[in-house]
């Protein structure tokens, strides 16, 4: 596995062209537009001061997904270490995310890999490959994953019409 070198201005390109879908994924994750938006920048500077760890057989924009995947999973951790919450708490703070809470909250109950692929898919737009990477699975693996969620969340909207 060798190292390319990537240059800081691809991640800054990368950040420019892509950064608002980054944000999203992270905000996706965190519950909250402004830890999203923390996650992002936290994310980026990361890359940024890794950017010699850089593999060139990675996608820079799927390297850099994990990265602010990892960072929205960190503050997470801070966040509830600091101030314990409950799940309704966390995913319902903010006015998009209570425009459609039963699907809001039936994505978030979904098993981490589940949340993940879907958050990675519909939010960051990234295609099975780059899920694939970013989860550090099979491409396989991601598209049985988006299957079982897609399965689980339609359940739970079938259980919604019928109440």
């Amino acid at each position: 596995m060798a190292l390319v070198q990537v240059q800081h201005g691809e991640i800054e390109r990368l950040y420019r062209a892509r950064g608002e879908q980054f944000a999203r994924l992270a905000w996706a994750i965190t519950g909250d537009r402004e830890l999203g938006w923390d996650a992002l920048q936290d994310g980026f500077a990361r890359a940024l001061a890794s950017a010699q760890s850089y593999r060139s057989e990675a996608r820079l924009d799927a390297w850099v997904a994990r990265i602010v995947v990892n960072a929205a999973h960190d503050i997470l951790r801070k966040r509830r270490r600091e101030t314990p919450t409950e799940i309704n708490d966390l995913h319902g703070s903010t006015a998009e995310a209570t425009a459609m809470p039963d699907l809001h909250l039936a994505v978030a109950r979904l098993p981490e890999r589940q949340r993940l692929a879907i958050f990675l898919r519909y939010y960051a737009d990234l295609d099975y490959a780059q899920i694939a990477e970013v989860l550090g699975v099979e491409r396989g693996t991601v598209s049985a994953t988006l299957s079982a969620a897609h399965r689980a969340l339609s359940l739970a909207a079938t259980e919604e019409v019928q109440r």
